[in-house]
């Protein structure tokens, strides 16, 4: 089964994030790409659903202890 791939602004929404910081997470090599360009034109890069959660896990916080 092809892997599931997400468009830049709705991997944005789901971080909550303008779609320029996920260009940024994208340049720096923290999300994977998928390029399906079909021409000389602008490429256009869909993030496969897995990525997305592999960065999210990668970036989760345990949650902090609470004081007695």
């Amino acid at each position: 089964m092809p892997a599931r791939l997400l468009s830049v602004p709705a991997v944005a929404a789901a971080l909550d994030v303008d779609r320029r910081t996920v260009y940024r997470f994208i340049a720096a090599g923290e999300l994977p790409v998928v390029d399906l360009r079909t021409g000389t034109g602008r490429s256009r890069v869909r993030i496969p659903a897995d990525g997305l959660e592999e960065f999210i896990t990668s970036r989760s916080a345990a949650s902090p202890r609470t004081r007695r």
